[in-house]
């Protein structure tokens, strides 16, 4: 007879709140697996078969950017995105995920984009969406010298937002990233600008369970000119570490989200990453280049059509092209949508099979161990029902 735990997890049932998964994974001891699965079904297949037979629970995402009511740059909606997950889900027989919305980006702060992005915030919650990400480090004010100022625009607009999820949602009832430091930025996130962001939200009736900083990090991948992706190593640990260990201290729990994870390699994440304080690791650009480099053996046609577009659209003289379809690929996948659809029974296999292995590596050097368990038997102690 199987363990309860993945007898639970096999049965039908709603993504996990995040807020669940946050306080089940208490105290924290892994970086939770967070994947945004641009291109293809076969991929979230693959992620999900690998957590099934690891007894792991995944989050599975995708940002403002990617997919939004027209589509994103992945010409998915987000009630589109929902049921490819829910249907990956079903294919392999496995329900131990987390459906976060990435990346929920305010630029400018004006009254017309927070009315849009409220409408963007509906449809996730209709799509069943149990995870929020409210990104207002754009806002960051760095004309002013006090952090109080700088920050004032980011935390109001952060809270605008947060407390309409409560409103639809019900407070306690999903989880919640803020974002604090733009990533990619030259600018490290100071300690006082964590702890003043997440204080302050904390007294407005905000809990942040993840928290996203520029610690080094970029999105996406640099390549060199044989295409091969060049390491990341930028990552400053020890400003991450001081950041978290001051949080704690002060007594709030939040964690780190780790944005930009594609770029570093799998074994300096399993040696010296500290582990629980960074506590969400999302990877996107690793599993789209994948899909890439399976279509170009088991579909030449199709990424001959593909590479020949981005060229065409994104070329610059002086500028290798590897490194402009490296750049650029994530535009091709509205583009060619529904030749990605349409591709053979023996591509879906690869991919399936790839996204499998990989997603391996990852929950093993992530230092993810049955967190299915730890999951459910959180729920069975305090008869918790989410679905």
């Amino acid at each position: 007879m199987k363990p309860n735990h993945i007898q639970f997890f096999e049965e039908p049932r709603s993504p996990i709140p995040g807020n669940i998964l946050f306080n089940a994974l208490t105290p924290p001891r892994e970086i939770i697996l967070a994947v945004n699965p641009r291109l293809t079904i076969e991929v979230i297949e693959g992620v999900l078969k690998a957590a099934k037979d690891t007894e792991n629970i995944v989050i599975l995402e995708l940002a403002l950017s990617e997919m939004n009511l027209k589509g994103g740059y992945t010409g998915l909606t987000p009630k589109t995105f929902a049921e490819r997950v829910r249907k990956a889900a079903e294919n392999v027989g496995w329900f131990g995920y987390t459906l976060h919305a990435d990346h929920v980006v305010v630029k400018k702060g004006t009254d017309e984009e927070i009315d849009n992005v409220k409408r963007e915030l509906d449809a996730r919650i209709d799509a069943g969406f149990t995870s929020y990400a409210i990104d207002t480090s754009y806002l960051f004010d760095l004309t002013k010298d006090k952090v109080s100022e700088q920050l004032k625009r980011v935390i109001e607009r952060g809270l605008e937002l947060f407390r309409y999820l409560d409103e639809r949602i019900g407070h306690r009832n999903y989880g919640r990233e803020g974002e604090v430091g733009e990533i990619g930025k030259s600018e490290l996130t100071e300690v006082d600008e964590a702890l003043f962001y997440i204080k302050s939200m904390k007294e407005n009736g905000v809990d942040i369970h993840w928290l996203a900083i520029n610690n080094g990090s970029k999105h996406g991948v640099s390549v060199d000119a044989q295409g091969n992706i060049i390491p990341q190593l930028g990552i400053n640990l020890k400003r991450t570490v001081e950041i978290v260990q001051a949080l704690w201290d002060h007594g709030y729990p939040t964690r780190i989200a780790q944005h930009g994870v594609s770029g570093t390699p799998l074994h300096l994440i399993a040696e010296i990453f500290p582990k629980g304080m960074i506590h969400k690791g999302n990877v996107a650009t690793y599993y789209m280049l994948t899909v890439f480099d399976i279509l170009r053996i088991y579909e030449p046609e199709l990424f001959q059509r593909i590479y020949r577009w981005l060229l065409e659209k994104y070329g610059k003289e002086g500028v290798p092209e590897i490194e402009i379809f490296v750049e650029n690929c994530k535009h091709a996948i509205k583009e060619f949508f529904y030749d990605l659809e349409k591709i053979k029974d023996d591509t879906r296999e690869a991919i399936r099979a790839r996204a499998y292995a990989d997603t391996l590596l990852h929950l093993k050097a992530f230092g993810m161990e049955k967190t299915a368990e730890k999951v459910y038997l959180y729920l069975q102690k305090r008869n918790i029902k989410y679905d």
